[in-house]
């Protein structure tokens, strides 16, 4: 490279990554972003988007099962994966051909090759050295598995490997009950699998408020989907139909596949980060509130750094850490402050402290909850959902926390957000008008009751 020197040199080419080289160049920093595989990363290609279409073709084929309760006649013959699979691609492919057109009129510097941190201001790629006065690291994160849990690609898979399927299987064990867990025991089951979930801990969706957990579990069963929480995995054996899974007290599950969700692991290993002194932690790279690493102008930012792995919170980083290089010293991102959504039939939409985390931080005589069921809720009635918003406050303060269950509530998570981060009390937003008919209302009611003044609903 001739000796240049830019002012951020980037590896990783995902959320985290791209927002950096976007908002960078924006600010007209020299940029060079360098990405083994795909630009978007994960997220794009593996991940949030495919998985939300997969999602959206299940809900299209349950809507089409259940079309005569709104006096449609229609009939699901069947599902065409890879027509599925087929309209999941174009989405990806077309989001793909933005974000390239927008990196290249940006002019930023693309480079395409595994990366690795040669020295503090250095990335080297096959042999070529490309050198900053800041390098951000955001390499993203891989499917772990148990220990001693081979996946095969083919009877133990990851989510990677669940998104090229070219079936809907006939029946799936699915371990890990968080977030893409449960995502892909919805989508499937839709789409006509027998699905059963095996979790450890004592609930789907543990990290979600208690209510929420209930509320999905409950669903799940209504919609036939298994789930054994509280229940360790042991071994998992080929059979000839497919795979034998035993999980704790020796009980044994029988399926067509094992899918492995249990979590991601951060993609730091082999690349230079420890030997050029970056201080890590079970191999995560560790940074302060504005992502400095311990080495000078090395910053990191997404799923390496210890915190929720979403691509929202990379993006947001990404544009944190370009500001921050810029020298416009933005706000430091406030993790409680970042939504979170899990697209499962119920959706999950939260935002802020659970009911318990809440009273742990402010002592249970402090936190008041409110749960406003979606049962008095026009458009959820029309949607035919179930569910609620629950609202928890401390006594005479702001709302700390918004957790909301069934069809669409991620959709309203955006004006959650605004009410956690701007700390506002139930009676100022108890003011704001709500459209009426939307699932909106729902926050609005829940935020009167609140207040004090419930119409819809008893407080």
């Amino acid at each position: 490279m001739s000796g240049e020197t830019f002012d951020v040199v980037i590896l990783g080419g995902g959320s985290g990554g791209y927002a950096t080289a976007l908002r960078a160049a924006q600010l007209d920093l020299s940029v060079v972003l360098i990405e083994k595989d795909k630009l978007g990363g994960t997220c794009l290609h593996r991940g949030c988007i495919p998985t939300k279409a997969l999602l959206h073709a299940g809900e299209i084929a349950d809507q089409t099962r259940e079309s005569d309760a709104f006096g449609i006649k229609a009939e699901l013959i069947g599902v065409d994966m890879a027509g599925v699979n087929a309209y999941k691609d174009g989405v990806v492919a077309k989001l793909y051909k933005g974000l390239q057109g927008l990196v290249k009129s940006a002019k930023i510097t693309y480079v395409e090759g595994a990366g690795r941190l040669v020295a503090r201001d250095t990335v080297e790629v096959d042999g070529t050295r490309y050198t900053g006065r800041n390098v951000l690291l955001a390499t993203g994160s891989y499917s772990r598995t148990l220990p001693g849990l081979e996946l095969d690609g083919k009877r133990i898979i990851s989510s990677e490997h669940a998104l090229t399927l070219d079936r809907v299987p006939t029946s799936a064990i699915v371990l890990g009950g968080g977030v893409i867990g449960v995502e892909f025991a919805s989508a499937w089951r839709s789409l006509g699998s027998e699905v059963t979930i095996v979790e450890a801990l004592p609930r789907l969706l543990a990290a979600e408020d208690e209510d929420a957990s209930k509320t999905v579990e409950r669903a799940f069963r209504k919609r036939g989907i298994g789930f054994k929480t509280g229940k360790a995995f042991e071994k998992v054996e080929q059979t000839d139909g497919g795979v034998r899974v035993t999980i704790a007290g020796g009980e044994t599950l029988d399926a067509e596949l094992l899918l492995v969700a249990v979590g991601r692991g951060p993609t730091t290993a082999d690349l230079g980060y420890e030997e050029q002194g970056v201080k890590m932690e079970r191999g995560f790279v560790l940074t302060d509130e504005r992502l400095r690493t311990s080495v000078p102008n090395v910053f990191a930012v997404g799923d390496i750094v210890p915190g929720l792995q979403l691509a929202h919170r990379g993006f947001q980083q990404g544009i944190f850490v370009a500001e921050e290089i810029a020298g416009e010293h933005p706000a430091p991102i406030d993790e409680a402050g970042i939504p979170r959504v899990t697209y499962s039939d119920p959706e999950v939409a939260s935002m802020g402290l659970t009911e318990a985390k809440a009273k742990e931080k402010y002592g249970a005589d402090k936190v008041q909850a409110y749960n406003y069921n979606l049962g008095g809720n026009g458009k959820s009635q029309i949607l035919r959902t179930q569910g609620f918003v629950k609202l928890v406050r401390v006594a005479d303060g702001p709302v700390v926390g918004v957790h909301m269950v069934g069809a669409r509530v991620g959709e309203l998570v955006g004006e959650a957000q605004l009410i956690y981060n701007w700390e506002a009390y139930p009676a100022e937003v108890a003011q704001l008008v709500h459209a009426h008919p939307t699932q909106n209302e729902a926050l609005g009611e829940a935020h009167l009751a609140l207040a004090g003044k419930p119409l819809h609903a008893h407080a």
